[in-house]
């Protein structure tokens, strides 16, 4: 196990994630394109759209990484506590697997939103991605059983 360095970044400093950005699509089966990842997250951080953050080992090195999303929900118990964190993305290098990183990060969200007075985190993952499911879970994360997600294809 390793403590990670956790940090969120700004957009002078989107280099830092832009790599993992790109394995995590690539993982996802995207095509590699370093340039196209390092616009995104630019674009989100330089308009607010978005938080990231990176962890990094004792060399300094980024090792995961995760971008969250806000979002406004009118389904929370009180509207005054109406906002939710969408964890959208969220990486580990291969070499840090199994060291806590990805629990590391998950704290690390779950004070964001704590510190923002969030009523909820949410995420998706794919059916597939069991090893990440069982952390979710070993994190205190539930499975929602009471909602569907649809997707609409919108670029046709």
């Amino acid at each position: 196990m390793i403590t990670p360095t956790l940090s969120w970044i700004s957009a002078d400093q989107v280099a830092l994630a832009t790599p993992l950005f790109d394995d995590y699509r690539q993982f996802y089966r995207l095509p590699s394109d370093l340039s196209l990842s390092h616009d995104f997250l630019h674009a989100r951080l330089s308009q607010n759209e978005s938080k990231v953050a990176i962890a990094q080992n004792e060399q300094g090195h980024a090792i995961g990484f995760m971008q969250l999303y806000p979002l406004l929900s009118s389904l929370t118990q009180s509207l005054e506590f109406s906002k939710v964190w969408l964890l959208n993305d969220l990486y580990v290098t291969p070499e840090a697997r199994g060291l806590n990183v990805g629990k590391a990060l998950l704290d690390f969200a779950q004070q964001l939103a704590h510190d923002s007075d969030a009523a909820a985190l949410m995420l998706e993952t794919a059916k597939t991605n069991i090893i990440a499911q069982s952390l979710y879970e070993k994190c205190g994360w539930q499975r929602d059983n009471e909602f569907y997600v649809y997707h609409l294809d919108c670029t046709k």
